[in-house]
């Protein structure tokens, strides 16, 4: 996207200089390269000079339209910094529930990070919807985990600590069929986060 950009400028500039030359010196080059040619007239000087000024504005003007879409397409470090308050705040006190011989409902290293970019994502008001990366940095526990959590177009990062603790005052039974019931232990999210990475 920035290359192109560049060249867009770089065309228009070259557009602009093409028209700036005096009509004396094109007809001395014309000559000495075809001396039997019949003389350019001044009208094919102006309508020369008024193609190249059009085509020079429009390589301007969308050139300042890739600058414009490069912007919307990238993270600025205050809608990771929002993103990431908003996605905390989201995330910590969930509940979550799991059968009786099931353990900690959560696989830090897959689909957890996966609901961190997701949130954050989602919290990033005018940002991307997409480029975000949270990186566990110790998926080895079964009951926590840091997420460093980064986006496309800033060197931002931060640090997200998630730690799941067993709630027993939130389980419940869930009905079955022909009259059972199935104990369903209940676990909640302490999520926080910080500036830097984890």
């Amino acid at each position: 996207m920035k290359s192109m950009t560049v060249l867009l400028f770089v065309l228009s500039a070259i557009l602009v200089a093409m028209a700036c030359v005096r009509a004396d010196r094109v007809r001395a080059w014309w000559e000495s390269l075809n001396p039997s040619a019949t003389e350019l007239p001044d009208s094919a000087f102006v309508v020369a000079r008024i193609t190249f000024l059009t085509l020079a504005a429009f390589g301007v003007y969308y050139g300042f339209q890739s600058v414009s879409l490069a912007d919307g397409m990238a993270w600025s470090d205050d809608e990771l910094a929002s993103a990431v308050s908003g996605a905390t705040d989201s995330l910590d006190g969930e509940v979550v529930y799991a059968g009786p011989h099931e353990g900690v409902p959560t696989v830090f290293d897959g689909e957890y990070a996966l609901k961190v970019e997701d949130k954050v994502a989602e919290h990033g008001g005018d940002a991307p919807g997409l480029g975000v990366d949270a990186t566990p940095t110790d998926p080895g526990a079964s009951d926590e985990a840091y997420y460093t959590v980064t986006a496309d177009g800033t060197p931002s990062a931060f640090c997200l600590h998630v730690k799941v603790g067993r709630d027993k005052s939130g389980d419940y039974e869930a009905p079955g069929i022909a009259g059972r019931s199935y104990p369903q232990k209940a676990y909640t999210y302490s999520v926080t986060s910080r500036e830097g990475e984890c």
